[in-house]
């Protein structure tokens, strides 16, 4: 938790205070808070805002129960779902004004906030970014995702998708992936990558150990990669390596079932010991 802190310090600091500066604030904030207040850090909450009418009217997260976590709990991160733009970024001022500490907002934008957010242009999907032979243009595109984030008051995207699209049955990666090959999926990655955190929004890497070998949707079921752990290392990783080793801001965890890696029985990679921390971590 403290770590996302830090990214507050540096961007309140002015670079010539340094990391040192940045570290201090991080640590005196870091102390001002209780038990309670340090566990709910931890927590991204959703939040959709509404609008419309009729039949367009949408509601999955009322704006008012956020503010309440806000207020109540001190939530870490809010995560934006369903809304305007406008609205939204209102909201996220209005939440930064009320939280005892800088809130985490991030996006699930993998191909623009246009993704989740209604009146802007949504942009191509990575698989289409994956026929593109000038890299130049997906560092382009990165930059541009990042710009409309930075609009709204963003500061992280959980983007991009480093899976690679290895089982033509997968029903929840397939056009997500930038691709089948390994090198380009990597290329094309750190290109998406660069751009994004050029512009000061973090980018994040997923799904973590890799998603695209499944044939099943991990949002309603347990996908089972049954692959050696010498498998795991030649393809499944490779991109992540290499986005690590570029200095990518963050990663989301897969939510598989992956014996080489944890022998338990269903117990998701997202809450594995094995893969979180002995994989990921070290």
């Amino acid at each position: 938790m403290k770590k996302l802190l830090v990214m507050f310090g540096l961007a309140l600091g002015a670079e010539a205070s340094g990391q040192v500066a940045a570290d201090k604030w991080v640590d005196s904030v870091f102390q001002s808070l209780d038990r309670d207040q340090k566990i709910a850090q931890l927590m991204v909450v959703r939040m959709s805002s509404v609008s419309g009418a009729g039949a367009n009217r949408k509601v999955t997260f009322y704006e008012k129960e956020v503010e309440e976590a806000v207020k109540k709990y001190n939530v870490g991160g809010i995560c934006l779902f369903q809304g305007g733009p406008m609205k939204q970024a209102a909201l996220i001022n209005r939440y930064q004004s009320i939280a005892k500490t800088p809130i985490l907002i991030a996006i699930d934008g993998e191909n623009g906030v246009g993704m989740r957010f209604d009146s802007v242009a949504g942009l191509p999907r990575q698989m289409m970014l994956g026929a593109v032979q000038d890299p130049d243009l997906i560092y382009q595109y990165g930059r541009l995702v990042g710009e409309q984030c930075k609009r709204i008051g963003i500061h992280v995207n959980y983007a991009p998708v480093v899976d690679i699209n290895n089982n033509p049955a997968n029903p929840v990666i397939n056009d997500r992936s930038f691709g089948e090959d390994k090198y380009r999926v990597s290329d094309l990655a750190l290109q998406y990558m660069k751009g994004m955190q050029d512009v000061g929004v973090m980018a994040c890497a997923k799904h973590f150990p890799g998603h695209g070998d499944v044939a099943v949707d991990s949002h309603y079921d347990l996908p089972v990669i049954n692959k050696s752990r010498a498998e795991l290392d030649s393809l499944e990783l490779y991109p992540f390596k290499q986005l690590f080793s570029a200095g990518v801001g963050s990663v989301m965890v897969a939510h598989l079932s992956i014996p080489a890696i944890d022998t338990t029985a269903n117990r998701p990679t997202s809450i594995s010991y094995n893969n979180v921390t002995a994989l990921l971590r070290n």
